[in-house]
């Protein structure tokens, strides 16, 4: 354990990842009014909750040959999946910190690549406009579909039960049945404007699909019905990303105008809004208590924030160019992060 003072009544312990803080001195000025000192309590109180845990850099993940577009985890943990430019989705080892399976056969760059929820299969979207499902253990294509579709398809993802598969290509959001391989329901424009439609996700309990658009609008989705619930607006510019929370109450999304916000579903209000990346902010998800959001930018920058403050709790820095994706484990302790650098790294 370590200990430093700052030099103003306050020291900090350490030890492995938990910081404690103590305060001095303070009580001693007799002449403070009451009410400061309950601020100050607050401040301390939230100060330490702030630091709670602090993510340093672990481990790096090198094997891609060209940018890496997508990281994500298992539901397990133990795993993360990334999808590449070079082509190829890889599958690593957390523990082990080595490349365990990687799926070849997409003919152009791959946007986006994730795990089934029982983990036997991979989904996966590329620039050559098709849609994939892999077998993780065979490494093996086992279906394919959207191919005769003109543009790229830019996002993808499982619903809860893996039978459905969303996605996104330019101005159109598409479910698909697996089985079948068939477009079960379509949404052509996004809302009123025919923009590009940048990602799509489905809500944890299947009933949401929450749609980032170049629009500047976020749009939510009833699934069953296919009317639209809420349209989000307050981005400045184009919508990077948009994804709920765990609990499917909350929308967190990010922008090209460097600010990362939090709408209540229900509601479609604005709640949070979060500044202090520099350049546009590529990615942002919740934490899994919700307590904290996790962001990346193409300032290079990963940030840690607290939502019920809306303060900047931590910065990551270590990626060379621009980031891609960013994702939280699903016990809230470990970041992974993807880059241009070519690199995944691992915080902890």
């Amino acid at each position: 354990m370590n200990a430093d003072a700052n030099g103003e009544g306050i020291i900090l312990l350490s030890s492995g990842k938990e910081i404690k803080i103590i305060t001095q001195n303070w009580l001693r000025l007799l002449e403070v009014k009451i009410g400061w000192i309950n601020d100050f309590d607050k401040i301390v109180s939230t100060y330490v909750k702030f630091i709670a845990k602090y993510f340093k850099l672990s481990s790096i993940l090198q094997g891609h040959d060209d940018a890496v577009r997508s990281v994500r985890f298992s539901r397990d943990g133990k795993k993360i999946i990334s999808s590449s430019s070079d082509k190829t989705i890889r599958i690593w080892d957390i523990v082990l910190k080595k490349q365990i399976q990687c799926f070849e056969g997409h003919l152009n760059k791959v946007f986006v690549a994730e795990f089934s929820q029982d983990e036997h299969t991979v989904v996966s979207c590329s620039a050559d406009q098709t849609i994939r499902i892999w077998d993780v253990k065979s490494g093996k294509e086992i279906k394919r579909f959207g191919e005769h579709f003109f543009y790229p398809t830019l996002s993808v993802n499982f619903s809860k039960n893996s039978k459905n598969v969303i996605s996104c290509s330019e101005s159109a959001i598409y479910v698909w049945d697996i089985t079948s391989k068939n477009v079960i329901q379509s949404v052509l424009g996004h809302v009123e404007a025919v923009q590009t439609v940048q990602t799509v996700q489905y809500s944890p309990n299947d009933q949401m699909v929450v749609a980032a658009s170049g629009d500047k609008k976020i749009c939510v989705w009833d699934v069953e019905t296919g009317e639209i619930l809420k349209q989000l607006k307050g981005h400045s510019t184009s919508v990077m990303r948009a994804k709920f929370s765990p609990d499917s109450q909350f929308i967190v999304s990010c922008s090209r105008d460097k600010t990362i916000r939090i709408w209540d579903v229900t509601s479609g209000k604005e709640l949070k809004k979060f500044e202090g990346h520099l350049l546009a902010v590529s990615d942002a998800t919740f934490s899994p208590d919700c307590q904290t959001i996790v962001s990346c930018s193409w300032d290079n920058t990963i940030r840690v924030w607290d939502v019920k403050t809306g303060q900047e709790i931590q910065k990551l820095k270590g990626h060379s160019d621009p980031l891609t994706s960013v994702d939280i484990s699903p016990d809230g302790n470990v970041i992974v992060s993807s880059s241009f650098d070519k690199t995944i790294r691992i915080w902890e």
